[in-house]
């Protein structure tokens, strides 16, 4: 579609919980529309938006998709978010670019923990949204049900503006409570409907359903409500002034019904996207800031404005290489401008702007104030970025990624790989921000990290797919270190002889701990010259790198002094060789007979789960050897506070996902070091020390 107003762009998104059909509401609106000739469905692994065919096996989103179809003369951005909490991350980056959202509901399961997540952002970014109870054929489908559980958990201005028509099995259409029309709907996917009398049994149902849905959008609008108080009608002007005012402010929030699989309702849910929902123009000002200065900047969504976009999404193939995906935030992109981004001072040159079409591209003649597009084979532009008039810069914040819950340690199966392997794990970190790759050099070993089991495995299955790299996960090794409690001192002594010039270092070493976080600290107490100058350095340089490698069980030493008082040399066989293996000896001697204890890393923990499991989760924690330190309340969630070592936490994620259903949602970050129970302490030395009889 060749558009010349931003006015007639809408930008749409779809969220909500996990297998909740989003999708299958996608592919409703893009079968009606025209733009695709069947009416493609999730089970059948043929859909639009869920192409990858990591998404295709799992038969659910892990990654946004975008489809640009026409409706009513107008420009519809589809852009269908994943809902599993595996993937929230591209949810959060991908709402950023739209200006309004269809939260869909399964009729069957209500609210769902997706649906709380999904709903949170929605009101942390003020989008207007629309609800679509959707899989109203399905078993146990309720509407009622779903619309009350809507109101009590999310929002009392949730506001029913259609009655469905029969029920599960018999699902087949819905009264428009506005105009009082009641349609029914072929049985064959083609979305065709007709108009019928309004059923019965669902007139009264209707006078009551349309006074209620007056008097909510009337709320809205002090002149429409004194109105509505008087006469206790609004006409048909009044009513769409009312709705869009509502819908945009958020103080009305239509709640429509759908089975999406059978193309029942799409229609009439794309009329009111058209009808209701904000163009880009109708958007509040986008924030940012001068990329130097960092002077707050407000750029209107005009394009009048000078050209600006935010790159919320990349997408990386090994075959096409790298689409950048952006919104343009106002002004507009010609076929041959440079894309300049200020976060860098740079510029990239690029050849033709595209809109998508799920795995497929349209070229376009360049990119309006408003729409949703994409570049290929940029070199320097990232995900966050922002592309800006070089003469008059702004840089946009997205939201923060949210931090990884889970690691694995992650080795290639061929050897050799390792390269290869860090090199196609960064190129999918840029398609996905929340996958993270360190290399642990205590282990010497690399940590990939993400947002739970399904993530990380998902990653895996594409590493193989797209790169050709197959690796294995392991539990990563829990980085202990080994302190003393008490304080003594040992000589070190090494002399060799063999033959021509010996080796001789003589060393006594005092060690005393330090407290916790106290590092290391030396003491050179040599008085009289009984070792020369130049040998304690040396003497220095031994005991540190055997804290390096630990004594009791191979783990680096921290938090003591080490007080280098006496020692002896010989004026010819002396070296720093002989010193340096003097003072290591020295202190493995010391270190064994000053109390030495294993140290393990103690996370700070915030668990966010639901009120009844609340006693479920406190038990498991204690169990963990974690302690609690304090509980808030957040919306009808508890926020726990604990303390819990890591090596009890490693694979945390899916138990707490047992034992909240999935609801519990869980960060946490390094707190500081505490003693090893003894009786753990003995059992990580042993499997340590079996480790090393292994090698």
């Amino acid at each position: 579609m060749k558009l010349s107003d931003s006015k007639q762009i809408r930008n749409v998104g779809f969220v909500g919980h996990g297998h909740c059909g989003k999708t299958s509401l996608g592919e409703a609106m893009i079968f009606s529309a025209g733009a695709s000739t069947r009416l493609c469905r999730v089970d059948d692994g043929n859909t639009n938006l869920d192409f990858e065919p990591e998404e295709i096996k799992r038969r659910g989103s892990i990654s946004t998709s975008f489809f640009s179809v026409e409706w009513n003369k107008h420009k519809l951005n589809l852009v269908d978010m994943p809902g599993d909490v595996n993937f929230f991350n591209d949810t959060r980056a991908c709402i950023q670019a739209v200006d309004a959202v269809v939260l869909v509901v399964s009729a069957a399961d209500g609210v769902e923990v997706g649906t709380d997540r999904s709903w949170e952002l929605i009101r942390q970014l003020k989008l207007p949204c629309a609800i679509v109870i959707n899989k109203m054929d399905r078993e146990r489908a309720s509407f009622q049900g779903a619309l009350e559980d809507i109101r009590s958990h999310l929002s009392g201005s949730a506001t029913a503006v259609q009655i469905p028509i029969g029920k599960e099995h018999d699902y087949r259409g819905f009264v428009d409570i506005l105009s009082g029309k009641a349609y029914e709907f072929a049985t064959d996917g083609s979305g065709t409907f007709k108009e019928v009398p309004v059923p019965a049994d669902l007139q009264d149902e209707l006078e009551a359903s349309r006074e209620s849905l007056m008097e909510s959008v009337a709320e809205n609008d002090e002149a429409l409500l004194d109105k509505f108080c008087e006469e206790g009608e609004l006409d048909a002007d009044e009513l769409r002034h009312g709705l869009i005012k509502g819908v945009r402010t958020g103080g009305f929030i239509p709640v429509f019904c759908s089975s999406a699989t059978h193309n029942i309702g799409a229609q009439h849910v794309m009329d009111f996207v058209v009808e209701i929902f904000p163009s880009p123009v109708d958007r509040p000002a986008w924030k940012g800031a001068h990329p130097t200065t960092g002077e707050p900047i407000e750029r209107a969504s005009s394009p009048d404005e000078p050209f600006s976009a935010l790159i919320f999404k990349t997408i990386v193939d090994p075959y096409t290489g790298k689409l950048t995906v952006f919104r343009v935030c106002s002004g507009s992109l010609g076929g041959d401008d440079n894309l300049y981004i200020p976060n860098v001072d740079t510029k990239e040159r690029f050849g033709t702007v595209f809109e998508l079409h799920g795995k497929k591209t349209e070229a376009l003649e360049g990119a309006i104030c408003g729409d949703i597009v994409t570049v290929a084979k940029l070199k320097e532009a990232t995900t966050g970025q922002t592309f800006a008039d070089e003469k008059h810069p702004v840089v946009y914040t997205m939201l923060p990624t949210l931090p990884p819950v889970m690691s694995f340690a992650i080795h290639p199966k061929s050897q050799g790989d390792e390269d290869k392997m860090g090199s196609a794990l960064h190129r999918l970190a840029e398609e996905d921000p929340s996958l993270h790759l360190m290399r642990d050099e205590q282990f010497n070993e690399f940590l990939l990290q993400g947002m739970g089991q399904v993530h990380i495995e998902t990653m895996i299955d594409r590493l193989k797919r797209k790169f050709g790299v197959e690796v294995t996960l392991s539990t990563p090794r829990v980085p202990y270190r080994e302190t003393i409690k008490g304080t003594a001192s040992a000589q070190g002594k090494y002399k060799k002889q063999t033959g021509g010039r010996g080796q001789f270092g003589d060393a006594h070493v005092e060690i005393s701990p330090l407290p916790r976080g106290g590092g290391f600290e030396f003491q050179d107490a040599i008085v009289g010259g009984v070792i020369p100058r130049q040998f304690i350095p040396a003497v220095e340089k031994g005991i540190i790198e055997t804290m390096e490698k630990g004594i009791v069980a191979g783990y680096p030493v921290v938090d003591l002094k080490a007080k280098l008082y006496f020692g002896s040399y010989h004026t010819v066989d002396s070296s720093e060789m002989a010193f340096k293996v003097a003072g290591s000896m020295a202190f493995k001697k010391a270190f064994e007979d000053a109390k030495p204890v294993l140290l393990e890393p103690v996370m700070m923990m915030d668990i966010i789960v639901p009120e009844e499991s609340l006693g479920d989760v406190m038990g498991d924690i204690n169990s963990r050897r974690g302690r609690v330190q304090g509980m808030e309340a957040k919306g009808r969630n508890q926020v726990i506070r604990a303390l819990v070592p890591m090596s009890e936490v490693l694979q945390y994620s899916p138990d707490l996902n047992s034992m909240t259903g999935g609801r519990g949602t869980f960060t946490m970050e390094m707190s500081h070091y505490e003693e090893v129970p003894g009786h753990l302490a003995d059992k990580v030395i042993a499997e340590s020390k079996k480790a090393d009889d292994e090698k």
